[in-house]
């Protein structure tokens, strides 16, 4: 439901900013001279840019709205600059001036937006602990939000798999939305596959995240059950509130999703954990940290949020208390969170204030 409300939501601003551009694209000189002896005809040329807007909708409708919205709203902002720069100057509009700088600003913004999702770069972290470690020292790869199909084939995933690689991990984890409501289950089992084929020393732990389940299965060829079963057979560990141990040093405790009624509370899940053990904490939603400080966790990693994706998602999100943290890392008592902007994201191929990445974290003692 709530989906179904965002998107009604978005529609109706989006044709609210089609209206309003469409009387902006009217107003650029030639149109406007256009307009003189052809009226209807310089209404009919303002369709076009939309012609253009509207192949986006080979990608998704959601990317449509995005764009239109992003233009509308540097359009306005335009306008408004305009009309104050005019009153102070005391001058008149004679060019479209304000059209012409929205157009080309959205056009770079969007532009970075795609590079950011589409290029995946490596974010380093590191955490100390008193407990100890094999060597004084773990590296953690991890990543989350791969919802295949939208920026990440399964081939490119396996491609970012093989730079995973290199890093030399000790242990990887992904922390939920490794598929989408329409991931197809070629580029699920190729990803799969990938996963199977790093070479770890403790192996590779997994969490569901809220889409891995599928909103709407109906639209992908394949089910949840189908995912564990690939995943299981290619050797990586699915934690469903539950957690592993790994030799005598370390704990992974993978949450169940948010929104599954059957949850674990965190003290459920530690109770009867060894304290002396370094714990790793999955949680697919940042959003219960209070809890998890409280647990005496070591270390929990988080995705979900893309960083916030396209401005404002992010501080909206903390604003209505959906996460406890969009993006990086914080220190509650002795707990380390970390949330990671995902390898891809949800639905919208652009990522506007933040970008695609894999976390390195860098488990030391002092």
């Amino acid at each position: 439901m709530f989906w179904l409300i965002l998107f009604l939501v978005l529609l109706i601003i989006a044709i609210g900013g089609i209206i309003y551009l469409f009387r902006g694209f009217h107003r650029f000189s030639f149109i406007k001279k256009l307009a003189e002896r052809h009226r209807l005809l310089s209404w009919l040329l303002c369709l076009l840019p939309f012609g253009g807007i509207a192949c986006f909708g080979f990608i998704n409708s959601f990317t449509v709205i995005v764009v239109i919205i992003h233009l509308m709203m540097f359009w306005i902002a335009a306008d408004i600059t305009g009309a104050i720069v005019r009153k102070l100057l005391g001058k008149e509009r004679r060019r479209n001036i304000e059209g012409a700088c929205a157009v080309l600003f959205t056009a770079v913004w969007l532009g970075i937006g795609w590079y950011n999702a589409h290029n995946v770069v490596r974010t380093d972290y590191t955490v100390y602990t008193e407990k100890p470690l094999p060597d004084g020292s773990l590296r953690i790869v991890g990543i989350a939000d791969s919802h295949l199909g939208i920026t990440l084939s399964g081939e490119d995933f396996a491609k970012e798999m093989e730079r995973v690689q290199s890093e030399a991990p000790d242990i990887v984890v992904i922390a939920g939305d490794f598929v989408d409501d329409d991931s197809c289950r070629a580029d699920m089992v190729r990803a799969c596959k990938a996963l199977g084929d790093l070479g770890t020393k403790y192996g590779v732990y997994f969490i569901f995240g809220n889409h891995d389940r599928g909103y709407y299965e109906s639209s992908r060829d394949f089910s949840e059950d189908d995912l564990r079963e690939e995943l299981r057979k290619n050797g990586v560990v699915v934690l469903e509130d539950e957690t592993a141990d790994i030799q005598d040093f370390m704990t992974v405790i993978g949450r169940r999703d948010k929104r599954e009624e059957e949850r674990l509370g965190i003290r459920e899940l530690t109770e009867k954990t060894d304290s002396t053990k370094f714990s790793l904490v999955l949680d697919h939603q940042p959003n219960d940290y209070e809890n998890e400080a409280a647990s005496g966790a070591d270390l929990v990693f988080s995705g979900h949020t893309h960083g916030g994706h396209v401005w404002p998602a992010g501080p909206i999100g903390v604003l209505l208390g959906a996460n406890d943290k969009v993006y990086g890392t914080e220190t509650r008592g002795t707990t380390q969170f970390i949330v990671t902007s995902g390898i891809s994201g949800w639905a919208i191929p652009f990522k506007t204030c933040t970008v695609s990445e894999y976390v390195v974290i860098d488990v030391k003692n002092p």
